[in-house]
């Protein structure tokens, strides 16, 4: 096994991590999205009730389609986001391996060069 082959490794393991970074970031503002959605559609919803809003069925039915969606991609995204935390603390231990597995030096131990 060479010097670069765990180098190599570690670069690509700090790829993936900034990758999934991304993905946990996205998976962050649908939730954010999902709750405003879900409050959305519960004020709707009890406007509706209180007879706030004109023409009341068409106003409670989207609100409580409101409501569940919201409830389907929250629930969707909170899985998918504990999915990719634990990915992304695999990638970090496995990283933290190779950088604990390679022979490193001190600086004052390095040959000094010319310039």
């Amino acid at each position: 096994m060479t010097e670069d082959e765990p180098t190599d490794e570690i670069s690509e393991i700090e790829a993936q991590i900034e990758e999934l970074a991304e993905s946990a970031e996205r998976s962050r503002r649908i939730i954010l999205g999902s709750k405003v959605a879900i409050s959305g559609g519960f004020v709707l919803l009890l406007v509706t009730l209180l007879g706030l809003l004109g023409s009341g069925e068409t106003a409670a039915l989207g609100s409580i389609a409101l409501v569940l969606g919201g409830i389907v991609s929250l629930g969707s995204n909170v899985s998918t986001l504990r999915q990719t935390e634990a990915a992304i603390s695999t990638a970090e231990a496995r990283r933290a391996r190779l950088i604990g597995n390679i022979d490193l030096r001190l600086v004052h131990d390095a040959p000094l060069k010319l310039m």
